[in-house]
């Protein structure tokens, strides 16, 4: 009975990686639905938001879409690249 462990690992770390993506789509997802519910029915005297200090977005269901997904998507993001590059740098 020989098995391979390596065919293990690497099907348990495709299965791992698509996760974290699908929760990583979800999180953006309903980042993207807060924008749109907030633009919707919040207070009628929200101010402007600025996208990465460059791009002024007005607060509408669309421009508050695009805010909360493009600051969620770009956050996790990075967090995401960090802990996938320190994952197979420190592998034991």
């Amino acid at each position: 009975m020989s098995e391979n462990p390596t065919a293990t690992t690497h099907a348990t770390g495709r299965r791992g990686r698509s996760v974290v993506l699908v929760v990583y789509v979800v999180v953006v997802a309903i980042a993207g639905i807060t924008g749109v519910l907030l633009g919707t029915f919040g207070p009628d005297e929200l101010r402007p938001v600025e996208l990465f200090f460059l791009i002024e977005l007005q607060p509408t269901p669309l421009g508050l879409a695009v805010y909360g997904m493009g600051t969620m998507g770009v956050g996790l993001g990075i967090l995401l690249v960090l802990v996938s590059y320190a994952s197979r740098r420190y592998d034991p």
